[in-house]
């Protein structure tokens, strides 16, 4: 019987075991968490910006795309459950499926989506995890302001002026530092 052991930054450094993934999972569920309550609230929408996404590109690429996925759907459950575990230390049902909804969704695909691509190396130089993060970023985004159109109930235009517009310089730094940490402890890690 095979076992799944994606070619990511986590199975380089640690032997891939079922007690390590779950501990990675529960660790960049509760990194997210923590990253969540770096915010800053904007007052023109109900989205603030936060650390997590960040969090989110880490997840993914470190962990692959099954694991960085499950971490971001328990870091989810865990803010349904009631842990103050989204930015402000909100949690519970009527918060979650609140206007970011769709962002919280969208953590687990672009995690899903970003470990798919550092699973075929795509995070271990930064010409190719510049792009990888991105896309998972553009994931995030999709999601995001998708349901903050139905939530607000509002057009597309005014959707993306409070869902997206507000992020993108922070994004890309996010992006930025993501694209070069990864392939960094990449090369520490002994990649050629």
């Amino acid at each position: 019987m095979q076992t799944y052991s994606p070619s990511v930054l986590s199975t380089r450094i640690l032997p891939r075991h079922v007690v390590i993934t779950a501990t990675l999972v529960v660790g960049f569920a509760l990194l997210t968490a923590a990253a969540a309550q770096v915010r800053v609230p904007l007052p023109f929408t109900p989205v603030p910006v936060t650390g997590q996404t960040f969090a989110v590109l880490l997840a993914g690429a470190a962990l692959g795309s099954r694991a960085g996925a499950a971490s971001q759907g328990l870091y989810i459950l865990l803010g349904l459950a009631g842990l103050p575990f989204f930015q402000g230390g909100n949690g519970g049902w009527d918060y979650a499926t609140g206007p970011t909804l769709g962002y919280l969704i969208g953590f687990v695909v672009a995690a899903a989506a970003i470990g798919y691509l550092a699973e075929r190396k795509q995070d271990r130089t930064i010409a190719t995890a510049l792009p990888a993060f991105l896309a998972g970023t553009v994931v995030i985004y999709l999601f995001g302001v998708t349901w903050l159109m139905i939530a607000l109930q509002t057009d597309l235009a005014d959707a993306l002026v409070k869902g997206l517009v507000p992020f993108v310089v922070g994004d890309l730094l996010k992006i930025a530092l993501a694209g070069t940490l990864l392939p960094a402890a990449w090369k520490l890690a002994g990649e050629r």
